[in-house]
């Protein structure tokens, strides 16, 4: 009785399922190829990427010259930041660069874009020479436009010569280091974002343009009704990437003007700053603190112009 009883109950027990946990182990298991494919980007991002910024969160926090043993000291590298007149000098001047190099250089961009979007001849010449300056050496860019705002030999005050104009030593006074570095970025960006808004201009439709001509809507009126709308994306992108260069502004005036930032440091930049603090003093839990402002002071002004054309996209 005993055997017979046990047969049908044993028949009648259900099959065992994998649980859901297991399904997605197998599942994921399953595409292990490629994820191998995959692993080599992944890698040199945890090598060269992410421990280095996770190495430098931490040295910020201590107080280390390269050679003897690490030191913590708290948020002591950030109270002499917060105190010391040097670094909010390099900030102001970062920040003013960024506004006087970063405008022209977006606006000039932008309607030398226009003109060879319409242009008929010749646009593939004119295509070379607006990107030359962006893949030319930028030392070597720095050293010409030095040069050019040189003091007794320049091409700029031979121009003021000319015109009867008192020259002006460019590389001397606040303003005119100003001046000279962000002319300098100006010239190397132009070309670059000019490529990006041509390519934009060629994928509005031209039915758009010849219903607007249609209507009779002049040249300006459609820039702004139909132009800049469709491009709107576009400028966000150059904006962001201008103000993640710009505000790490460092090759120009290191050249042209030394380590000190010239005159008044009035060409001391954040990442000048950093770069003395660094390889010059040696002090590199303080070079760390001042990278992580670096990276606060980008992620603050992307944020502010993510949501200044974000809104502007919105009302329109």
């Amino acid at each position: 009785m005993t055997g017979t009883a046990t047969a049908p109950a044993a028949a009648a027990r259900p099959l065992s399922r994998p649980s859901t946990g297991q399904r997605n182990g197998r599942r994921v298991w399953s595409y292990w190829r490629f994820y191998l494919a995959l692993s080599p980007f992944y890698i040199l991002f945890a090598v060269f990427g992410l421990s280095p910024l996770l190495s430098t969160i931490v040295l910020a926090f201590q107080r280390w010259d390269g050679l003897s043993a690490r030191r913590f000291t708290g948020l002591d590298n950030f109270r002499f930041l917060v105190e010391d007149p040097t670094f909010w000098l390099s900030l102001e001047n970062t920040v003013v660069l960024f506004f006087m190099s970063t405008i022209p250089t977006l606006s000039i961009a932008l309607v030398l874009a226009v003109m060879l979007h319409s242009a008929v001849r010749f646009t593939g010449v004119y295509r070379i020479a607006y990107f030359i300056p962006n893949v030319t050496s930028l030392v070597a860019m720095a050293i010409f436009f030095g040069a050019v705002f040189s003091t007794n030999f320049g091409l700029i005050n031979a121009g003021l010569r000319s015109l009867g104009i008192p020259e002006q030593d460019w590389l001397g006074q606040p303003w005119g280091i100003k001046i000279a570095v962000s002319t300098m970025i100006v010239w190397q960006w132009v070309g670059y974002n000019t490529l990006i808004y041509l390519a934009g201009l060629q994928s509005i439709p031209r039915e758009q343009y010849e219903a607007a001509k249609v209507d009779g809507a002049g040249a300006v009126r459609t820039f702004v009704s139909i132009t800049l709308p469709q491009m709107r994306s576009i400028v966000l992108f150059t904006v962001i990437i201008s103000t993640i260069g710009g505000l790490q502004t460092f090759t120009e005036p290191q050249v042209m003007v030394g380590n000190t930032g010239g005159p008044g440091q009035s060409g001391m930049t954040v990442v000048l700053y950093f770069y003395r603090a660094a390889f010059l003093n040696n002090d590199y839990g303080l070079a760390a603190a001042i990278a992580l402002s670096i990276f606060m002071l980008v992620l603050l002004f992307t944020a502010i112009n993510w949501r200044i054309f974000r809104v502007r996209g919105d009302a329109s």
